[in-house]
């Protein structure tokens, strides 16, 4: 019998700690007021208060959520850990997949060309011999789960599939195998199919009931929210595209004679990852609570849905891609924490070109390290109860489904697409996001942010192939992907390509104690568009600039371009004669590093071309200086 651990069974006197319950509970008012105290009469809502991009209100605190339970997942074990099979070359594919599978993979993201998640490369057809040759040795019985990345060329992929499971005699019932069918997501993509929707759904629920009736649990078709944050929507968007999609789905295979209960059965979700953090939790809850509001509505006892997350091709970056590591890693503790059922990871060289062996090992690692040396999946949705995760995922849900009525009033995701108006709202989206980025309020580290323009080059097995128009059908808009980083690393590839290493003369005025924390910014920012910014030691004299000094490093420096960078005590004594002096000296053009304030108009009377501050236009002014450097 195991007594009762007290202070006399314990053998040693303890005292009764009552920590924070000896203390009087603070009230919102009280830290306000010392907030405000802080802030000393800036205005709260601009400096603490956030809003993403669907407009919802991020606040500093919240308190915690009553009344919330956990929301379960579809498996009751760990998440699957998916590698991806997206080599063109097939054999080399499969060798892949197996190498994937024998050192802790758990299912397979396999990716046709022409699908969503291609990403320039991907199987190259669906046929039969294809489909063979990259499972040639996997077990599909065993336990693993297969997530099909179909596209409209390739689709015949998830009946060849079928058959070879037939075909070794498996059970399919004991296959786990998503078979990714998702024609609304392809007409998103391409602008249009080769036939509209209301033709093309009843040949959908036809191929759903094939695969069904022979013994497939699915799901088969998905419901795929990455199209639109690939494109650059929001949060809300994207949750709103995939609701939209599935409910298509749902009503084409009642029509079709598939009961509802085995129809919702057969819908598969996907969403994107990214490296906000908390919007990426609260969107998998949301997906999760909405569907199970349209079940309701439907006349069914909700059940967990089947939710496939893959981290994000909008955040990747070429430049400086090891960073792209701590991005996935967010991405995978988000979507863990979130309940997905599934994850992949896009390695960190994806974008560079089709990834080697060490980048495909560490994007399986990633998971296999949050799993098994975090104990990630052990808690079923320890976001739960979190004030500001459960504000987060109730004001997704609203922002979502008011997207979701708007479609239904037009008839539906195909006619909201169609007729432009979802186009339109992801595209605004989109443009304010660039707008983010480059002023770098979205910040994107190692690129926009603490570049480096001597970075080594990373392996790949093939380059990335050379960006081109998406081939489309042209019957409406098309939802094409992006990645924030691109504009930024379009000015550093221009920079690359000449003959030297294009620089801007960083021109300190003063002691090192007034420019250093300029210069530094002064240095990053030009330095992300590929012209290097060296900061010289100074040409402090006494309490003055050594002109002298500074305009024969100048020349010595080759530099076509300078940046003054000082105090703004040190720009309103000697800016005006630096620049002269500079002009002189052969200067093309020169910056200065700070907000000009009253000093504005005479800066610009004595040559300065303009103003680098933080906030600032940055992808403008590091185009302005590509220009003047005949970049």
């Amino acid at each position: 019998m195991v007594v009762p651990l007290t202070r006399q069974t314990a053998g040693f006197p303890m005292a009764d700690l009552g920590f924070a319950s000896d203390f009087p509970q603070p009230t919102r008012d009280q830290w306000l007021k010392l907030v405000d105290g802080v802030l000393k009469g800036a205005p709260f809502e601009r400096r603490l208060v956030g809003a993403t991009h669907d407009g919802i209100r991020v606040e500093p605190l919240y308190g915690k959520a009553d009344g919330t339970a956990p929301m379960a997942r579809a498996g009751s074990g760990p998440w699957h850990v998916l590698a991806r099979a997206d080599d063109p070359d097939a054999k080399r594919a499969n060798a892949q997949a197996l190498l994937d599978l024998e050192n802790g993979a758990t299912g397979l993201h396999v990716a046709f060309s022409g699908s969503v998640g291609a990403h320039g490369f991907g199987l190259a057809d669906g046929s039969q011999a294809t489909v063979a040759t990259v499972f040639d040795g996997v077990v599909l019985d065993a336990g693993i789960h297969v997530e099909l990345d179909l596209s409209i060329r390739c689709k015949e992929a998830a009946t060849a599939l079928a058959d070879l499971v037939v075909a070794r005699g498996l059970d399919p019932a004991a296959c786990d195998i998503a078979f990714g069918y998702d024609p609304l997501g392809q007409f998103a993509l391409l602008g249009g199919g080769p036939v509209d929707w209301p033709t093309l759904a009843p040949l959908f629920a036809g191929l759903a009931k094939d695969l069904l009736g022979r013994g497939f649990k699915g799901p088969v078709c998905a419901a795929d929210g990455r199209i639109v944050h690939a494109a650059g929507g929001s949060e809300a968007q994207e949750l709103a595209f995939a609701l939209a999609s599935a409910l298509a789905y749902l009503r084409a295979m009642e029509a079709g004679g598939i009961p509802l209960d085995t129809a919702r059965a057969a819908i598969g979700f996907r969403l994107a990852a990214d490296a906000d953090q908390f919007l990426t939790i609260a969107k998998v809850r949301a997906l999760r609570r909405l569907w199970a509001g349209i079940e309701t509505a439907c006349g069914l006892d909700p059940v967990p849905l089947r939710l496939h997350v893959e981290t994000a091709w909008r955040m990747t970056t070429r430049r400086d891609p090891w960073v792209n590591l701590l991005r996935t890693t967010v991405a995978v503790f988000a979507a863990g924490v979130g309940g997905a059922d599934s994850i992949a990871v896009l390695p960190f060289t994806q974008a560079l070109g089709l990834p080697d062996a060490f980048a495909r090992r560490l994007a399986r690692n990633t998971q296999l390290v949050l799993q098994e040396e975090s104990n990630l999946a052990r808690v079923a949705d320890p976001a739960a109860g979190s004030g500001g995760i459960e504000a987060l995922t109730s004001q997704l849900c609203e922002a979502a489904w008011s997207l979701v009525q708007d479609l239904e009033t037009r008839g539906g995701l195909h006619a909201g697409l169609a007729d432009g108006t979802f186009h339109d709202k992801v595209a605004a989206v989109r443009t304010e996001r660039g707008k983010a980025v480059a002023r770098r309020k979205d910040a994107i580290t190692g690129t926009s942010e603490f570049p480096d323009v001597y970075e080594a080059p990373v392996a790949v097995l093939v380059p990335a192939p050379a960006a081109t128009a998406m081939p489309g059908f042209g019957q409406f808009a098309s939802l094409a992907p992006m990645r924030a980083a691109e504009p930024f690393e379009a000015l550093r590839d221009a920079a690359d390509r000449a003959a030297a290493r294009p620089t801007v003369f960083i021109a300190t005025l003063g002691p090192i104690a007034e420019f250093t924390a300029r210069a530094t910014f002064a240095k990053n920012l030009f330095e992300a568009g590929g012209v290097a910014a060296p900061v010289p030691e100074g040409f402090s004299a006494g309490d003055a600039t050594d002109l002298a000094a500074l305009t024969e490093a100048f020349r010595a420096s080759g530099a076509k371009v300078a940046c003054l960078c000082s105090s703004d005590e040190r720009y309103a004594r000697e800016a005006a004669e630096a620049t002269r002096a500079l002009q002189g000296a052969g200067a093309a053009a020169i910056w200065l590093a700070g907000r000009p304030g009253e000093l504005e108009a005479d800066l610009r009377a004595a040559g300065i071309e303009g103003f680098v501050f933080a906030g600032c236009d940055v992808l403008a002014t590091l185009r302005q200086v590509h220009a003047t450097l005949g970049l």
